[in-house]
């Protein structure tokens, strides 16, 4: 009988970018901002946060003016 599980990829580049900049600003190598740090998280977050306002714009618009 063949192996059919699927396996799962590993932490995305938005993750290991996050946790490599953790530990430069940790360690002292980078003096950065938090925020810059935690971008590579935050803008991803952001952008999503983005789409959701657009579609429930969308799906009030749809359900006032679609009739």
């Amino acid at each position: 009988m063949a192996d059919t599980t699927v396996k799962a990829g590993g932490p995305g580049l938005c993750t290991l970018l996050t946790v490599l900049f953790v530990g430069l600003k940790l360690g002292g190598v980078i003096t950065w901002s938090w925020w810059w740090v935690l971008s590579p998280t935050l803008i991803p977050l952001g952008l999503t946060l983005c789409v959701l306002v657009v579609a429930l714009f969308v799906a009030i618009g749809i359900a006032c003016f679609g009739k």
